[in-house]
């Protein structure tokens, strides 16, 4: 901690509870941390199951089988997650979705998400015979129960999943109540429907859930599938037509309701947006909603009735325990505002949970500039520009001084969506401990848990030494290391440009230029190695680095 600056000390060395006792502007962080810790992330976690056939016919079910068996569960009462959680949390991994996983990769997956089970499994085709193997994990203890074999005709697909879900869940009942799944479609539309989510082309993705909603019009799954593909293809008035068919009475309907405001919000029709988020988070409030009417306020002329954006990003921030994202907006609402106390506190708590969030940076340094604390703005902003090649590009356009990009507010675009970093309760509860010390024991665990590499055990707790102290060079090279180990290799490279931007030293850099050598990036590994020798030309690991590489 030596090399930190008295500038850059500022605001890191407070305590965690005290917060909470922050003026104007805190409720979100106060009531955020005087929450019990988050429970709602205990659920079955269902991986794509693996097969040996070779039967044609069968490539789908890998990943249908996965949602299958999550909708079986899930009518017996059980808390699954459904497939865009899953895929969330291989994405914050950088888990390959369609790879074939070990036991040790999904116990991993598993104890990120906070699911109770893991359950991995097989399935073969043998004529019109499909039979089905699976088996649960515990991912606390590793432990792996019996497997389980369903056997019945491929045509009697979801009744071989519902037998299989009852044996992984014995004793559950089957859910009656209001709210609960909608009825199973026809296997053939679940099958273009499935294939719909797998195809890469997005025309060939609408092809197949067109053709699936065409052997089912009633198949709502798919129509909400269907707007995702219209919207990343920029088409919301295509996008919201399609979501305006789903029934009010459909058990999607209030997600339909939610995809739909989206679009209104892309198409610019602010009110309509506004009016339908408004009744959504009335009739049950929901930190997306939140979030979102805030997006709505940012967007509209200044004196629009509803209200301040920073109000709603306040209470969504409070609802979603902390998602960094939440706090982006809250401190960039704060920022338009010219609210510079409360907006460098919001975006202090973003660059807390998630240090590689370039924009975060930016605006803070800007803010941090205007508000007289101009040597720790000047890092945060050059931490931006090393993190991001965006803001280097924009100054170059020379902009009026002290002002931001517009439009950098992050809409959110599904409902309840899990925040990807948690802060764990523990740091809370040791809130009157200061946070330099307990921030040197995380770090200290870390680093002993990175060399017996349980680099699970390290990440969790160097993760807590960042949230203590972000800008802790030796717990972000420790993280950046354990990525590599990993493969998960963008994530080691944001932690190693922390790192080398906290403190320059040869070895930071030296594993940088590892990490972009692995990506492909021999330049970026070229760059590493020369700023080592101009520092110390007799630098021989660097030198022989430098010469092993292979040409641009």
């Amino acid at each position: 901690m030596t090399h930190l600056t008295a500038a850059r000390m500022h605001g890191v060395t407070s305590l965690v509870m005290t917060l909470a006792c922050l003026c104007v502007g805190q409720h979100a962080i106060a009531a955020l941390e005087a929450q019990p810790a988050a429970t709602s992330g205990r659920s079955i976690l269902v991986i794509p199951f693996d097969t040996a056939s070779r039967d044609p016919r069968g490539y789908w079910l890998r990943e249908g089988s996965a949602v299958a068996l999550a909708d079986e569960l899930t009518r017996l009462g059980i808390p699954a997650m459904s497939r865009e959680e899953r895929l969330r949390a291989f994405d914050s991994l950088r888990v390959p979705a369609g790879d074939s996983l070990s036991h040790a990769t999904v116990i991993r997956v598993g104890q990120v998400v906070g699911a109770t089970q893991i359950v991995v499994g097989s399935y073969d085709i043998r004529g019109d015979e499909l039979t089905v193997r699976a088996r649960s994990i515990v991912p606390d203890s590793g432990r792996i129960m019996p497997e389980i074999v369903e056997t019945g005709r491929l045509a009697d697909l979801f009744d071989v999943y519902a037998r299989a879900a009852r044996r992984l869940a014995p004793g559950a009942r089957t859910v009656t109540a209001a709210g609960a799944l909608p009825g199973r479609p026809p296997i053939a539309a679940f099958e273009q429907y499935i294939k719909g989510l797998l195809a890469q082309a997005p025309a060939t993705r609408i092809s197949f859930l067109r053709e699936a909603l065409r052997m089912d019009p009633s198949f709502e799954r798919a129509r909400i599938a269907a707007w995702g593909v219209h919207t990343e293809l920029g088409d919301s008035e295509l996008a919201l037509a399609g979501v305006r068919q789903v029934p009010t009475t459909h058990p999607l309907a209030r997600e339909a309701r939610f995809l739909a405001s989206v679009s209104l919000l892309q198409l610019a029709r602010y009110q309509e947006a506004f009016e339908t988020l408004t009744e959504l988070n009335r009739s049950l409030r929901d930190a997306s909603l939140l979030n979102n009417l805030g997006v709505v306020q940012l967007r509209r002329p200044a004196g629009s009735p509803g209200g301040r954006a920073s109000s709603y990003f306040n209470e969504a921030a409070t609802l979603s325990r902390g998602d960094p994202d939440v706090f982006f907006n809250l401190g960039y609402a704060y920022w338009l505002d010219r609210d510079l106390t409360n907006a460098i506190q919001a975006l202090r708590e973003a660059v807390r949970r998630n240090p590689a969030d370039d924009a975060a940076h930016y605006v803070l340094g800007v803010a941090l500039q205007v508000s007289g604390n101009a040597g720790e703005a000047a890092r945060e902003r050059d931490l931006a520009r090393q993190l991001s090649s965006t803001y280097a590009e924009w100054e170059a356009t020379r902009p009026p001084p002290n002002s931001v990009p517009k439009g950098l507010e992050r809409m959110r675009m599904d409902l309840a969506a899990p925040a990807t970093r948690r802060v764990e309760s523990e740091i809370v509860a040791a809130g009157q401990r200061n946070q330099q010390e307990l921030a040197a024991f995380h770090l200290d665990a870390g680093r002993r848990a990175f060399q017996a590499e349980r680099d699970d055990e390290a990440i969790a707790a160097l993760r807590r030494a960042v949230y203590l102290s972000p800008y802790d060079a030796e717990a972000h090279l420790l993280l950046g290391r354990a990525f590599l180990r990993g493969g998960r290799l963008p994530e080691a490279i944001d932690e190693l440009k922390i790192s080398v931007w906290s403190q320059n030293t040869p070895t930071a850099r030296l594993v940088l230029a590892e990490a972009y050598v692995r990506n492909h990036n021999v330049a970026g590994a070229r760059s590493e190695l020369q700023s080592v020798l101009a520092r110390d030309p007799s630098n021989l690991e660097a030198r022989r680095f430098l010469d092993r590489l292979p040409p641009d």
